[in-house]
Parts: C-alpha cells; sequence; structure tokens
C-alpha cells in the first residue's frame, strides 16, 4: 500500500492462518489474521491477528503489538511471565521461545521487524 489508509480492527475480515501440529499443546486453538501494509524489502509487516482459547508454543519475531480485546497469559523461555488484556502493549524479542494460554479470544493489532 502506498497510501495513508485506516482499518476498523473489531470488524477486520481476516483469513485463516493454520498452526503446525507440533505448535498446539492443548486445545483446539484457531489463527486468524490479515497483513494490512508491508514494506517493500518485505522486512517490516503490521496486521491483525486472532486466536481462540487454547495452549500454542512460538518462536518469537521482533514485535510489538496491541490487544485488542481477550485476554492470554504469555511464557517466555527464560524470561517474564506476560499476562495481556485489552488495552495492553507488548513487545516480544526475536527469537523468543513462548507458551501462549489463550484464556479469551484475543486480538491483537502488531508490528513485526525482520
Amino acid at each position: 500500500m502506498d497510501h495513508s489508509f485506516v482499518v476498523h480492527v473489531p470488524d477486520a475480515e481476516l483469513e485463516p492462518e493454520p498452526l503446525e501440529p507440533g505448535q498446539v499443546v492443548s486445545g483446539l486453538p484457531e489463527v486468524t489474521g490479515k497483513v494490512v501494509w508491508e514494506s517493500e524489502d518485505g522486512r517490516q509487516i503490521r496486521g491483525v491477528w486472532q486466536i481462540t482459547p487454547g495452549v500454542v508454543q512460538d518462536i518469537e519475531a521482533d514485535e510489538l503489538f496491541v490487544v485488542l480485546s481477550g485476554s492470554a497469559t504469555i511464557d517466555v523461555e527464560d524470561g517474564p511471565t506476560l499476562t495481556v488484556g485489552p488495552g495492553d502493549m507488548a513487545v516480544l524479542r526475536e527469537g523468543d521461545r513462548t507458551t501462549w494460554t489463550v484464556h479469551e479470544t484475543l486480538r491483537k493489532v502488531y508490528s513485526i521487524n525482520l
């Protein structure tokens, strides 16, 4: 996109982003998302992401996100445990190994630097 824009995040239509089977620890979490902007070189990505309740593991990118709705506990291996909910901003470091326990369907907006 080469112009300024607005996305109404609560109503944004998201596409399925299937988890790898090895990522799911418990439950039947489903992930959806939408990239709303990506830099020409692909190193910066902005988007909306949602996950339903369950427990998943991930290896993080360099990411800043703000939770719009829902809640989760994010355990960072060899690091802190983050509790996030509506209005919270969080920063994840590239390479962090995390376990997300999603309590209520969580929707966030994010900015990733690769």
